[in-house]
């Protein structure tokens, strides 16, 4: 498909999520539902869309979509996908947070792969560190591989994935969801807390830190904190500063260990 720079924003978008359902389609891997299977929790007609992951159908209900995390772009392309249309909702359960949203993979009648799946396979969204599910993080995340391969959405920018040996860009995005990318140089525990450093400045080099309470669902995950040192390895998560940056491991889907040293 050849875009033309007369196409307006609209039909390039529409265009766009189209490109992400053949994604899916042609996708040799099982159904998402056969993999990722949650209970029915109701339908209904979407009347608006929040923000990039969030919408409200037409009886007020708010939805949270699970799993992923917004970019600049995610809230108009997640209206070309979903306004107006009619979803169904899958979830363990059905319980509001504290806001009163209830979170959910959201899926188009027409569509057996989650709106989650059709944003990440944009390049218009990033997986999460919230999802427990080990068969949901796996599509998702592989939904995000395949666009970050093609460059697609905000893939096509090489600093989204932000170098750990540049600690003052990292902490130029304090408090927000942030994928990091580096060598660990050292792996050392003070006290309760491991520290994957990537840096020899502990003060001001990135490091990513874990606590003694997640090492075993680390450990249970086939990673030995220890073996991680020399390595390559991609973090995910919200960036802190303790002084220096830092992203705080709370689930062993935080790390990639990538290939070569």
């Amino acid at each position: 498909m050849v875009f033309s720079p007369m196409m307006s924003r609209q039909p390039r978008r529409v265009a766009l999520a189209f490109c992400a359902l053949l994604w899916v389609a042609a996708s040799p891997r099982e159904g998402f539902a056969a993999n990722c299977a949650f209970e029915p929790q109701g339908e209904g007609r979407v009347s608006d869309v929040i923000d990039g992951k969030s919408i409200r159908l037409t009886d007020g209900r708010e939805i949270k979509l699970a799993g992923i995390e917004p970019v600049s772009s995610s809230r108009a392309a997640l209206s070309a996908i979903v306004a107006g249309q009619d979803v169904t909702l899958r979830s363990q359960d059905d319980s509001p947070d504290r806001y009163g949203r209830q979170s959910a993979f959201v899926f188009l009648v027409s569509s057996e792969a989650p709106v989650q799946v059709l944003l990440l396979a944009q390049g218009e969204a990033l997986v999460s560190v919230a999802i427990v599910d080990r068969d949901c993080f796996s599509l998702l995340m592989a939904a995000e591989a395949k666009a970050r391969d093609a460059k697609r959405g905000i893939w096509a920018d090489p600093t989204v994935i932000k170098n750990a040996e540049s600690p003052d860009d990292i902490l130029a995005g304090i408090g927000r969801f942030a994928v990091v990318e580096g060598k660990v140089l050292s792996v050392r525990q003070a006290g309760t807390t491991t520290y994957l450093n990537f840096g020899r400045n502990f003060t001001r080099d990135f490091a990513a830190t874990i606590s003694k309470r997640m090492i075993p669902a680390v450990e249970s995950a086939g990673i030995t904190l220890k073996s991680l040192e020399n390595r390559r390895i991609r973090i995910r998560g919200w960036v802190e500063a303790r002084p220096g940056p830092r992203i705080e491991v709370l689930g062993a889907g935080q790390i990639e260990v990538l290939g070569g040293s």
